[in-house]
Order: C-alpha cells, then sequence, then structure tokens
C-alpha cells in the first residue's frame, strides 16, 4: 500500500513539475525575461511580440487615423522580440493586432481580449477621465445568461442579464429594467464584452450617479438561439419578408419583457422601463417605442438607423414619454439620419436630449453614451 502511495505522489509532483515548467516556458521563454505587452508609462505605451522566424511585423490599432489599413512598422530586438514605443492614446479603450508577414495575429501576453462578432481582439484599457468608469468597481453586480422560449421566432434563445450589487441579499427589493440593444454583428455578450455595461453600472451604481437597476442585453438577430461561439445551428430568416417584419421587437416586448417581469424582481411599470440601443439596436428601439408607445418611459436610440411619423411621435408624447436620449456621432454615416430625426421630435414638441458627440460609428461613442444617459434613467 504504501508503495502504491509512493508511485501516486511521485506521479502527482511529476505532472505538477511539467505543468508548472510549461507555464515557465510561455511565460519567460526559458530562462529570459517574461515578455510584457502592452506596457503603459504615464506618456507612452510599449507592445512587444516574440516572433522568431518573421520578416516583417507591424502594429494595427484602433486609435490610428486610418484603423482598417493604417499600421506601424516594430523593430526587431534581442531574442527575435518585435517592439514599438508609442505616444500614450487619450483615455479611451481599444483594440489592437499584430500583423506578422502580412497574418493578422493577436498579443498572446494580454489576456484583455474583447470579441467583436467573429472577431477576438487585444484590448488596451487607457485610464483618464473619460474611462474612469471602464474598469472595475468595488461593489459588483452579477451577470447571468437565462433562456426564454419564443414562440415569435420558434426557438429557445439565450438573453445576458445584469443584476446590480445587493440583488441577491435583498430578495422584498424590486428594480426598474433597461432593455439595452446591440447593433449589426453583435450578439447578447456585445454589450457586455466591449460596451463595459457592468463595469459602467457598478461604478455609477457605487458613486450613487445612477439608480440600480436590471440590464437586459437579448439577442437582436431573430434567426440565432445565441451567440455564435455556442455553435447552435441558425435558423434562416427572409427579414425582407413582410410577414417577418418587426419579428424580433415583437418578441422583445412581447416575450421577453414578460419573461423578465416573471423571473426577476422588475418593477413591471412603463415609468420603470428603459430601452435604448446602438445602429441596428437604434432601429430596434425606436420600432419598439412606435409599436408599443406606451411600454416604455425612457427611450435612447444611439446611432440609430431609423425615424418616426408625426402621428407615431404625438403618440410617444401622448403617453408621457420622461426622457427621449437621441445619440450620434458628428462623423457617423447615420448623422444625417439622426439631425433628421432631431428635427422632427423638436417640430413635433417632443422634449428630447440631443447628444452630439465626436467621432463615428463606433464603441467608443456607445459606451459614452450608455455612461451619460444612465445617470439619467428612472429619476
Amino acid at each position: 500500500m504504501k508503495k502504491v502511495l509512493s508511485i501516486f505522489a511521485f506521479l502527482m509532483l511529476t505532472v505538477s513539475a511539467l505543468n508548472a515548467q510549461e507555464l515557465t516556458n510561455f511565460a519567460f521563454w526559458g530562462n529570459q525575461k517574461p515578455i510584457i505587452s502592452p506596457e503603459i508609462t504615464q506618456d507612452s505605451v510599449t507592445f512587444r511580440l516574440k516572433a522568431d522566424y518573421a520578416t516583417v511585423v507591424k502594429l494595427s490599432g484602433s486609435w490610428m487615423e486610418n484603423p482598417w489599413f493604417g499600421t506601424i512598422d516594430m523593430k526587431r530586438g534581442e531574442n527575435c522580440v518585435w517592439e514599438v514605443t508609442i505616444p500614450l492614446p487619450s483615455p479611451e479603450i481599444y483594440t489592437y493586432n499584430f500583423v506578422v508577414d502580412g497574418v493578422s495575429v493577436n498579443d498572446p501576453q494580454n489576456v484583455l481580449v474583447q470579441r467583436d462578432g467573429t472577431r477576438y481582439l487585444p484590448m488596451l484599457l487607457v485610464p483618464g477621465e473619460r474611462t474612469e468608469n471602464y474598469g472595475e468597481a468595488n461593489l459588483h453586480g452579477t451577470v447571468s445568461h437565462p433562456w426564454y422560449h419564443s414562440n415569435i421566432l420558434g426557438m429557445d434563445r439565450r438573453l445576458t442579464v445584469y443584476t446590480p450589487y445587493g440583488y441577491e441579499n435583498n430578495p422584498k427589493k424590486k428594480y426598474p429594467v433597461l432593455y439595452l440593444l446591440h447593433g449589426a454583428g453583435g450578439d447578447e455578450e456585445a454589450w457586455i464584452s466591449m460596451g463595459r455595461t457592468a463595469q459602467i453600472l457598478d461604478n455609477l451604481i457605487e458613486k450613487g450617479l445612477a439608480e440600480p437597476m436590471i440590464v437586459v442585453m437579448p439577442n437582436g438577430n431573430p434567426g440565432q438561439a445565441a451567440a455564435r461561439t455556442l455553435n447552435i445551428p441558425e435558423k434562416p430568416i427572409d427579414w425582407r419578408a413582410p410577414e417577418n417584419r418587426d419579428l424580433y421587437v415583437k418578441s422583445l416586448c412581447t416575450e421577453i419583457v414578460p419573461f423578465i417581469e416573471k423571473n426577476f424582481r422588475a418593477i413591471p411599470k412603463p415609468a420603470s422601463r428603459a430601452i435604448a440601443g446602438l445602429s441596428m439596436g437604434g432601429g430596434h428601439t425606436i420600432s419598439a417605442s412606435i409599436l408599443y408607445p406606451e411600454m416604455f418611459d425612457y427611450i435612447c436610440p444611439l446611432s440609430a438607423a431609423g425615424s418616426a411619423t408625426p402621428e407615431q411621435i404625438a403618440a410617444l408624447k401622448k403617453a408621457g414619454v420622461k426622457l427621449y436620449f437621441l445619440a450620434c456621432g458628428n462623423t457617423d454615416f447615420l448623422f444625417q439620419g439622426a439631425e433628421e430625426m432631431h428635427a422632427k421630435l423638436t417640430e413635433q414638441g417632443l422634449d428630447h436630449e440631443y447628444f452630439v458627440s465626436d467621432g463615428g460609428h463606433v464603441w467608443s461613442n456607445w459606451r459614452l453614451y450608455l455612461n451619460t444617459f444612465a445617470q439619467k434613467l428612472f429619476k
């Protein structure tokens, strides 16, 4: 028996040593110093990549003037570590990648990664006033992924739901709900990953700047049961067909809202419901407010493709909307549409806030909008 135990102990030590050696090789590349990337200082940031057989390595980042095609050359250093140091960009969350002999490569040293549809990109968070609510707060809410059944879409579908700090500890307290919708190419994880929803709400609530609220982030692609990372086959839906018009919006308002109000401690009143969305989700937000004008007292289309008739705006006015927050970047390709929507709301006398930011159709704006309008909800 002692011999068996000795052999088992030896095997466990051997496995542990191998695992430790594997981690050591990954982190330190043998006896060399660890590679740190990105390394942020007060006024610069350095990116490094070990690529033994590369001939040309470049850096591409979303802070660049031309983020789609612009690159910066990196230089080969000791032990085939390629490196480049650039001035620290202004405070914001950026994404980047390396281009190694023409092939896009992620930074293996960076554990901060965002998923944008089917792409995973390393993240660079530059600290500052703009990003102070994008990092972790002291008091954390909970993010869960419940499933609901949609008769309208004919499948079980996955949601992402944020509940604020203290939700589990006070079973009698009920909360208002923000329904937060993603754009084209996104899914139910987009606002959590790229939008930093949990971090922004945690920080705002902890600082007393926002009311504690539940945030519901559905999947806005009617043919998807969930994010493609779950590898669930998609259902083909011809969204151009008249009979499929507004299928998702109808499911949102007649299936998701009741599901949340039944299964979470949500206040089931228009004054405790808000809806907001970016791009495609902004269009869904406008459509939901038109189809169900008395359902949401807080309506926030962001960089949205959509409009409303005078009669539809009059219905919202009659319903007593408490906040209509229309936002868009001044170089967004949808900015002209936002200008026209602003003019229509003004002409029809619907009180609203028109928030124009610098920049285009990008997550840096949508995080800013969430950080701004979340402070105005349910007050």
